[in-house]
């Protein structure tokens, strides 16, 4: 049958438009994600929302671009060239943002911190007023400004009130001082800092020369900044405000968001899978020690009262004036330095946000982290 010429005219109009739609129904926006570490649990949530195609959903193409000793997220992300998305402890970014960064907080992930200061039983340090005369240990790269900043407030000078020793990523100069710190002993601290999802299990994943077994939580005092009153917030997302400002990229970061809250909402009903997402990612750690960091991380998201992502200003405001009483921030930030609306946009049709009725459940420490 031959077919008239405006009714095949129609119908190629017709297959240009499906072709057109489709297209666009599978084009994605490419957006980059710079981690603040190495691959492993601390960034489940996004490994997740990657593997289960929550990016995918939202229409979003993303790397994820992981840390590394070396690596300031906070400057990488402020670069004109730099990556859409940031992960970086709030401080950091506010010690760049008075160095003229325009990063703007979008969401904050962690509404607890991690930071803990670790020491033996004998050392008698419990909280950081005992720093005075000792050897304090604190990571480089702006990691140790909650350590030093709780010591200043304190009344403690660094240099003249206790010895600042720049800290390796890991326990070993605290376990070297286990019978105790020499005074001319360079290679160990009398108190170190620990994340409480990370260097805490590597100390109890360690075997005690005394005794053959595992050190116990009992052989430890540990300064949780929490309770002292003096944590900072970590783990927020940023954005450049001038990268928000252009077209859709405002749309763009709510659907980030979106796809992430999802990520971390699985990683909290589903641990072992997320750690397993982090070992596809290039994870170092053994499976124990990451089934140890996803369920402390977990335990700093959730319970997140008014829905993951959101900020909690008091915390804000405490991380702000911690920061100024320690000489890290000369001043407040300017207006602009967070958005609430993104994060509260993304929120809304995310189910079971909040967390409020997860319990976290007890994970044992394996020898060796295995």
């Amino acid at each position: 049958m031959r077919v008239p010429r405006i009714g095949l005219a129609l119908i190629v109009s017709a297959m240009f438009v499906l072709a057109a739609c489709q297209s666009a129904s599978t084009t994605k926006v490419a957006v980059r994600l710079q981690l603040q570490w190495f691959p492993q649990a601390q960034f489940a949530g996004y490994y997740a929302a990657q593997a289960k195609g929550y990016y995918a959903d939202e229409g979003i193409d993303l790397t994820i671009i992981p840390g590394s000793a070396d690596i300031a997220p906070q400057v990488v992300g402020s670069a004109a060239d730099g990556p859409e998305f940031t992960i970086s402890w709030v401080p950091k970014v506010l010690q760049a943002r008075e160095a003229d960064s325009d990063l703007v907080q979008i969401a904050q992930m962690l509404q607890r911190a991690g930071t803990r200061s670790v020491s033996w039983k004998n050392a008698n340090i419990t909280s950081p007023s005992d720093f005075a005369g000792k050897k304090v240990g604190a990571w480089p790269f702006g990691n140790e400004l909650e350590v030093i900043a709780s010591a200043k407030k304190a009344g403690l000078t660094p240099g003249t009130d206790f010895t600042q020793v720049t800290q390796g990523f890991s326990m070993d100069e605290l376990i070297a001082a286990y019978d105790g710190c020499a005074a001319a002993d360079t290679d160990c601290v009398d108190v170190a800092e620990a994340m409480i999802y990370n260097e805490y299990a590597q100390l109890l994943e360690t075997t005690n020369p005394t005794t053959g077994q595992l050190f116990q939580p009992s052989d430890l005092n540990i300064i949780d900044y929490n309770k002292v009153g003096t944590a900072m917030l970590q783990d927020a997302l940023w954005a450049r405000a001038a990268w928000l400002a252009q077209g859709s990229n405002a749309d763009t970061a709510v659907k980030f968001l979106r796809a992430s809250f999802k990520g971390w909402i699985y990683c909290r009903d589903n641990p072992a899978d997320c750690v397993q997402y982090a070992l596809d990612h290039g994870s170092q750690w053994g499976k124990g020690h990451l089934a140890w960091m996803m369920n402390e991380v977990n335990g700093l998201i959730w319970p997140s009262p008014n829905g993951i992502g959101a900020l909690n200003v008091d915390a804000w405001n405490q991380t702000v004036d911690t920061a100024k009483a320690g000489g890290i921030l000369t001043k407040d930030p300017a207006d602009g330095a967070y958005r609430l609306d993104l994060a509260k946009a993304a929120l809304e049709g995310v189910d079971k946000n909040t967390g409020t009725d997860w319990t976290k459940p007890v994970v044992p420490i394996t020898k060796g982290g295995e």
